[in-house]
Formats: C-alpha cells, structure tokens, sequence
C-alpha cells in the first residue's frame, strides 16, 4: 500500500471524513485528497500530526505494506489457564495461590484489559503461568501474582486478602500510593526502591512488566509507549539485579532481563 493509501485507510479506520481529519491537522481537505490519491507527500510536521491523530507510528504511514498480518490480543483461554493455575497449586500444596485463583477472578469480574474485550484476570493468570513454567512454584510468590492488581484495581484491601503475611506484604509493595505526596518522579523513585529492597516483590513486578510490555502495542498510545520505555530503562535494571543476586532465582533473572530488553529493542526500532 503506498502512503496515500495507508492514509485513507486509517483515515476510515478512525471513521473520518477527510474534513474531519483536515481539521485536527489544521490543513485544507483539498491536503488531505492530494495526499491519499498520492499526488503530494505530507511535509515531516504534518507526518508527526497524523501519527499522533492515528494513534501509531510515522513508519505505519509511509511505509509500504505488502500484507496484513493477523494480531492476537490474547493467546491463551483464560479459563484453562485457571485450570492449570489451580490444578497446578493443589497438587504443590500451595494453598494460599489455590485460595487466591477464585477470589482473584470474582475481584476482576466485569474488567477488561485495556483498549480490548480481554478479561482482566487473563493477566494475572497469564502471569502465574509464566512464574510456573520459569520453575517459580513458591507459594506466597503465585498468590501474589494472582492478587497484585486487586487492591489497587478492585476496591480491595491488603488486610482481606485470603493469603498469608508474606503474600500480602507482595501485594502491598506492589500497589502504588495515589495519595502519597511527591512529584511524579519522586513517587516512582520511593515505589520501585521498596520494590527493588523485597527480592519476591521484584520477581513479581518483572513478570507483570513482561506481560504489559507486549500488549502495550495496542494498549497505550505513541506518548504512553515512550514513558513505558523510559520507566522500564531507568527503574527496572534494579529490580533486575535483586532477582539475580537471590540464587534461587538467577536463572528467572536471565529470561526476564532478555524479554524485557529484548521487547524495548523491538519497539525503539519499530517506533
């Protein structure tokens, strides 16, 4: 497809005429015909525009599409995820995640991820079966993994949560203060520290960016993806090295800092 028609495409995409979309870029509709039927190329600024307009990158717009590929927002069912979670926490013992698999899902029910119709709970579960098949099968660990989102998401409170102390204390480094004072930046700084300080909570905080990481493609727009990156870079090294320096988990701390790295590259040249 060549740049007019990449144009016109998402144009239609986003369900506007070409007036509509003259008018969020501030040109002539006249622009915005020229441009699709391929008589004149956008100047540099106005590329910049209908990336941002179109929520996607420059190169989407100028490049030249020989197909479509088909996307995936989820890959695996949910349901047998929570299955396997579950079969998986009976047969170990670990009582506190088998407790935590339903409460977790009665928590999130109604939530869906964000821009799609996924189930929340895919995530939490999607990311109890990457602690398990990195050999993780601590208890306290899936428990907090499956309940990491319910205080901050769910109107829930540590103290309820049906798990014990190590579990809960996970779950509260890993829920964010929106009240606690501070700029920004400042609360980042205090938030990952304590993370980065509780070698459990950091192996938990990695698994759960190495999920976010690969559905941020079409769950935050250009701005959004660059403040994740920029997050991810400076904070995340950190939570890294606690992992590793526990020995129990070094061999987590090798797949996790290559998805992590790995998923930025992929991006940084793609964007």
């Amino acid at each position: 497809m060549s740049i007019g028609e990449n144009i016109k495409s998402l144009r239609y995409a986003q369900d506007l005429t070409q007036e509509g979309l003259a008018e969020k870029l501030g040109v002539t509709f006249q622009a915005v015909s020229s441009w699709e039927r391929d008589e004149y190329m956008p100047e540099t600024a106005n590329l910049k525009k209908l990336a941002e307009v179109f929520d996607v990158s420059v190169s989407a717009i100028v490049e030249d599409k020989k197909g479509t590929f088909k996307t995936k927002d989820a890959i695996y069912n949910w349901e047998h995820m929570k299955t396997f979670v579950k079969t998986t926490a009976s047969a170990l013992g670990m009582h506190n995640a088998y407790r935590a698999v339903d409460y977790a899902v009665t928590a999130h029910e109604g939530q869906k991820r964000k821009k799609s119709d996924i189930p929340y709970i895919y995530h939490p579960l999607n990311m109890a079966c990457h602690a398990l098949s990195m050999g993780i099968k601590e208890d306290e660990i899936i428990a907090a993994i499956l309940l990491h989102d319910v205080v901050e998401d769910c109107g829930k409170t540590v103290e309820e949560l049906p798990v014990n102390d190590e579990a809960k204390e996970i779950v509260r480094l890993m829920t964010k203060d929106k009240n606690a004072p501070g700029t920004r930046e400042e609360k980042l700084d205090k938030y990952y520290g304590a993370l980065a300080a509780n070698p459990k909570a950091a192996l938990v905080k990695c698994i759960d960016r190495c999920n976010n990481i690969t559905t941020m493609s079409w769950g935050l727009g250009r701005d959004g993806i660059y403040r994740y990156i920029s997050e991810t870079e400076k904070y995340y090294p950190a939570l890294i090295k606690a992992i590793k320096d526990t020995p129990e988990y070094n061999s987590a701390s090798w797949l996790l800092k290559y998805h992590i790295e790995s998923m930025l590259d992929i991006y940084k040249r793609l964007m």
